[in-house]
């Protein structure tokens, strides 16, 4: 395949493999194809391929491949395959062991290069003291890189530290900026509708003019 036309195609494709239950022809196909190029040295093919395994769609699921083809891009440079990795290190996952340091060290890789997933990853470690000494200001910091990126865990996560003083001075319109920003894009599950009650919560302790301040906020 043309290498222009298989990067164009490549996100529709790996769509078909991971979203898919069933498995036709067509998608083995391009699993083939993917694993080809994976096994070429391909960064982003090995990580859709761990992908794939992670989800056992297109393929069997399988936590080892998955880790084994996310740890080969993330010894690339891949960010959202050192993330990845560093989350099996804290699960202990795919046959590696359970290492909170060694998670850390892949968070930090991916963080330092802008990867938001990374960053909350590596602020969460700071915020509860995982693998790392405990400390509220650094994780304020890698908290809110990933929540001007948009990351709803990161602003979610920030909104509780404004809301209790921790690592920033306790400040109730920015705990509610951050937990509306947070709410609106965790629209299902229980993190959204932790969001949607901690900032209730913020909102029934403001003043007409801070609420005003912190849609401000929110908006800009």
């Amino acid at each position: 395949m043309n290498p222009k036309r298989w990067t164009t195609c490549f996100a529709a494709a790996v769509v078909l493999v991971v979203s898919t239950a069933g498995v036709s022809t067509a998608q083995q196909e391009f699993t083939e194809e993917l694993r080809a190029r994976a096994e070429q040295g391909d960064v982003d093919a090995q990580y859709w391929l761990g992908i794939a395994y992670d989800n056992g769609r297109g393929v069997p699921q399988d936590d080892a491949k998955a880790v084994g083809w996310y740890r080969l891009a993330a010894e690339q440079g891949h960010t959202s395959a050192q993330w990845l990795v560093g989350r099996s290190y804290a699960n202990g996952r795919g046959g590696l062991p359970q290492d909170d340091a060694e998670a850390v060290r892949w968070y930090r890789l991916a963080a330092e290069q802008g990867d938001d997933y990374g960053q909350f990853n590596l602020g969460y470690a700071y915020d509860v003291g995982q693998g790392v000494p405990q400390d509220h200001a650094e994780a304020v910091g890698w908290y809110r890189l990933a929540a001007e990126q948009g990351n709803p865990f990161a602003q979610n996560n920030l909104g509780f530290l404004y809301a209790n003083g921790r690592g920033v001075p306790q400040d109730d319109v920015q705990a509610h900026k951050w937990f509306n920003l947070a709410a609106s894009r965790l629209t299902d599950g229980s993190e959204g509708e932790q969001a949607v009650k901690s900032r209730d919560e913020i909102a029934s302790r403001l003043t007409p003019d801070q609420r005003a301040e912190a849609q401000r906020l929110t908006n800009s």
